[in-house]
């Protein structure tokens, strides 16, 4: 496993329930174990046509999500334990 995937942990893991489509992307709403709502909008820099807006949709609608984040001070320990790795000169 790739170390760096090490440094995050997971804030929520969510099954989405419905997926709206909006201007320039989606909108994804869901529970998750804690039985809070969550919500996701994503957002695409460029036109989506109308197949590929369906098959997206479709997609997304059968997906559960887990976001996380940068574990507290993750990037320093990252940074020091790839310094310490180096070659030394």
């Amino acid at each position: 496993m790739d170390p760096r995937l090490h440094n995050y942990e997971p804030l929520a893991e969510i099954e989405v329930d419905a997926v709206r489509p909006d201007a320039q992307g989606f909108m994804l709403t869901g529970q998750g174990p804690d039985h809070a709502e969550y919500q996701l909008d994503l957002r695409f820099e460029m036109p989506l046509d109308l197949r590929t807006r369906t098959v997206l949709g479709e997609l997304l609608s059968h997906s559960d999500l887990t976001i996380s984040r940068r574990a507290p001070g993750g990037l320093a320990r990252a940074l020091r334990e790839r310094r310490n790795r180096a070659p030394q000169r």
